[in-house]
């Protein structure tokens, strides 16, 4: 029976094996599988035939493979010099990427720096072999670590960022100075300073400027006249030239795009570790990831301008302000096609906000054409599955862009982007952050761990060589009308909202999409007393059995009932519901003591809470005590929560309606 050459065994060519413990560090073991293919020895001699292709076999060897897992610092630096670079191969980059997380870079310059160079040759009856392996020793390590500062220089070089005197980057200078002199290197070292020096001049000389033309503080507010600036009248801003929506579809989606490029071009990938990035809101952080939060500024920025120019002048008819709302769907939509999936998902994000969306006149003005756009575009950022959908299209346009590309072609033939959504990335690394310990048992750095985060790290930074590939050129009165659209905040949109059309009943026009717009969850609680409770309780007393916490956020479509605005009375007898902010760190007892707190609940009443999310189908998902309740809540269940006094407290419990 023949066989054809290459289709033997189908096994994977890496198998997992198991680990190993070599001083103190932890190694996963893997099995590759490499084919050779050998054919039979031809014959010498005259009037011999060659032997058939057919008649081939193939060969496989299997070889042990090793990847560092977990060790202490002075292993893993020994590990960036001495480590085997085909073996392990992305060792060095995930090291370098990560390890702000865990170390300073002026310990590991500390550990990687050699000393001086070594001392003359000794005298005249010393063994001459064993001095020149030492030196052939030492100057093999030496190579290794100008290897791997190139790799740091040029792509980290913000790691050696310590203004005014930057000394983490004066020791590299002196250490390339004399251990490779006028190499890549320390040219790299020397431009690298030059830089930060330039940079640093640039920035006091923009002070300077400021300065000297900032003019007289502005005059304060008279309490009265806030509401009335809330409604805009109907000329629009005050500022002189054309508005944003006076200019093209094409041109403001495009001019959104470069801005969105320039700003991610910048984002320094190990900003976004969620160690680092989940420290933003505490107090003194203000300076941390400066590169991520120009990125979310920008993102709110591009909301506020929809919110403000779609509620600007309450006066508009319905069918004027319907007209906002579809050429800001164009522009989605031309952002969708130029693969901008950062302002598509801020223009989507205000149109599908409360202040907007509750528009039924205005929906209701709305062309088919364009609804049926809007809902397409809708869901693409759908949180179902962990929003499996939006990561599925981003990767898609990876994959065609690669497949579009035929082999040996210019990069300049490839399409540009895609532009990702930034907080997708954000969240699954604050996620690996959260789920994953920093240290194991024997207090060894989770070097796995790291290996996770570069995984997503390095996606970023090929994104980010993809977008160099966009050509779009600046129009300055579109960036002057984007900067001059006013901007209103949350309580001022629903505000004007409220004025253009007063609550009503839904309009059966009104888009239908499931949506969640905000990357911060918001819990607010409500306690409420049993039917059968006794006359005397309140709100506040432990001895109501049952607390119901569901979202502060708007209701998902006009269909659901319209939240009062701020400062305005309960529709219905009944406690109000304070707002408790939720962030990625929060664990089950901070909540339910914060809940708790806000009815004047004493506090070690909370122990005897249980934290309840409630399901569709009556179902109801236990959140456990040590739970970070951010990513242990259902994110596809409305997000209603429910407090519970946990069994055994001397209370019959019940779950009061929310």
């Amino acid at each position: 029976m023949e066989r054809t050459a290459g289709k033997e065994l189908a096994l994977a060519p890496l198998q997992d094996w198991g680990e190993e413990t070599e001083d103190g560090a932890v190694y996963s073991v893997s099995l590759r599988r490499q084919r050779s293919q050998r054919s039979t020895p031809e014959r010498s001699g005259e009037g011999q035939t060659p032997i058939p292709a057919t008649d081939t076999f193939l060969h496989y060897r299997t070889s042990k493979v090793r990847a560092l897992r977990a060790a202490r610092l002075e292993r893993l630096v020994h590990e960036l010099v001495s480590g085997d670079r085909e073996q392990d191969p992305g060792f060095v980059p995930a090291f370098l990427a990560t390890h702000r997380a865990f170390v300073p870079t002026a310990r590991v310059l500390g550990f990687l720096l050699p000393p001086p160079p070594p001392p003359p040759p000794p005298p005249a009856g010393v063994d001459s072999k064993r001095t020149e392996g030492q030196d052939l020793n030492f100057s093999k390590n030496l190579r290794a670590v100008v290897s791997v500062l190139g790799s740091w220089l040029r792509n980290h070089p913000q790691d050696f960022r310590d203004p005014p005197d930057h000394q983490n980057l004066g020791n590299v200078r002196i250490f390339l100075g004399w251990a490779a002199p006028g190499g890549a290197e320390a040219r790299e070292a020397e431009k690298l300073l030059e830089d930060f020096l330039k940079e640093a001049k640039g920035e006091q000389t923009e002070e300077e400027k400021r300065l000297a033309w900032s003019g007289p503080p502005r005059i304060a507010q008279t309490p009265g006249s806030e509401f009335a600036e809330d409604c805009v009248e109907e000329e629009g801003p005050s500022s002189e030239g054309p508005e944003l929506l006076d200019f093209s579809v094409d041109d403001v989606a495009e001019q959104l795009t470069l801005m969105d490029v320039e700003l991610f071009l910048r984002v320094r990938s190990c900003e976004c570790l969620g160690s680092m990035w989940s420290q933003r809101d505490r107090p003194g952080a203000a300076g941390i990831s400066p590169t991520v939060r120009a990125t979310v500024a920008q993102f709110n920025t591009v909301t506020g301008c929809v919110l403000g120019s779609v509620l600007a002048a309450p006066g508009l008819a319905a069918s004027q302000r319907a007209q906002r709302i579809e050429k800001w769907i164009r522009i989605a939509q031309r952002c969708r096609e130029l693969r901008n999936f950062s302002s598509l998902r801020a223009i989507l994000s205000a149109l599908q906000s409360n202040p907007i969306y509750r528009l039924k006149r205005s929906w209701g003005a709305v062309s088919r054409e364009p609804l049926s756009v809007f809902r397409k575009l809708s869901q693409i950022f759908s949180d179902e599955d962990n929003h499996l959908s939006s990561r599925a299209i981003l990767s898609q346009e990876e994959t065609t862009e690669d497949d579009d590309c035929p082999s040996g072609s210019l990069p300049s033939k490839l399409p540009p982007g895609p532009v990702p959504y930034l907080g997708t990335f954000l969240t699954d690394l604050v996620m690996l952050d959260t789920a994953l310990p920093d240290t194991l048992k024997g207090n060894l750095i989770n070097f796995e761990k790291r290996r996770k985060e570069w995984e997503i790290l390095a996606r970023i930074q090929q994104l980010q060589q993809r977008c160099q590939r966009y050509s779009l050129s600046p129009r300055p009165p579109i960036l002057a009308a984007l900067r001059a659209q006013r901007q209103l905040s949350e309580e001022q949109s629903y505000r004007v909202s409220r004025v253009i059309e007063p609550p009503a009943a839904s309009c059966p026009s009104s888009p239908r999409i499931r949506r969640r717009i905000s990357l911060t969850k918001r819990l607010s609680a409500k306690l409420s007393r049993e039917k059968n409770s006794s006359p005397g309780g309140s709100p506040g007393d432990p001895s109501s059995p049952t607390s119901s916490v569901s979202p502060g956020s708007p209701p998902s479509s006009p269909r659901n009932r319209e939240p009062p605005p701020p400062g305005s009375p309960p529709a219905s007898p009944g406690p109000q519901s304070p707002s408790t902010k939720l962030t990625c760190q929060d664990k089950a007892p901070s909540v339910v003591q914060r809940a708790l707190e806000k009815h004047n609940v004493p506090q070690p009443w909370a122990r005897d809470y249980q934290l309840f999310q409630v399901l569709p189908g009556d179902r109801e998902l236990l959140i456990p005590d040590g739970a970070n309740v951010f990513y242990a809540m259902s994110p596809a269940a409305p997000g209603d929560f429910l407090l519970r006094r946990k069994e055994g407290t001397g209370h019959t419990l019940s779950a009061s309606p929310t």
